[in-house]
């Protein structure tokens, strides 16, 4: 992993990583990130490509998804926005249209959590959805 994306950690010894720039965003979901990996993105918006880390066989639960999902929401134009749906995939549904500028992708098989935008230990009230 490179020195220029964020890492952060999340409960149950889960890692994620966040892309700084387009150019960190296409690396890290073009090339950095497994299959098996998830990725996230606020919807509609700017903001980072994050990528929660899986291990073969690994599979995360639904807090850890929206725990991933909200440190993607924090890494946004949404930031300070309230409730914001962040997508989700799995990151071998991620793809860079041909000819497309950095940090511009196509994902599919999407869903999508409600979440409030918060790093790992920040307290964020309920982030049902």
């Amino acid at each position: 992993m490179a020195a220029d994306l964020r890492t952060y950690h999340l409960p149950g010894d889960w890692t994620v990583w966040v892309g700084r720039t387009d150019a960190d965003n296409d690396r890290l979901s073009i090339k950095l990130a497994a299959p098996n990996d998830w990725w996230f993105h606020v919807r509609g918006m700017p903001g980072s490509h994050v990528v929660l880390r899986c291990d073969r066989g690994e599979e995360p639960d639904r807090e850890t998804l929206k725990r991933a999902a909200a440190v993607a929401a924090y890494h946004s134009k949404a930031r300070g926005g309230g409730v914001v749906p962040v997508s989700a995939t799995l990151a071998r549904y991620v793809t860079k249209p041909r000819g497309a500028k950095p940090g511009t992708v196509q994902i599919r098989k999407e869903i999508v959590f409600k979440v409030r935008p918060a790093l790992p230990g920040e307290d964020t009230g309920s982030t049902l959805a």
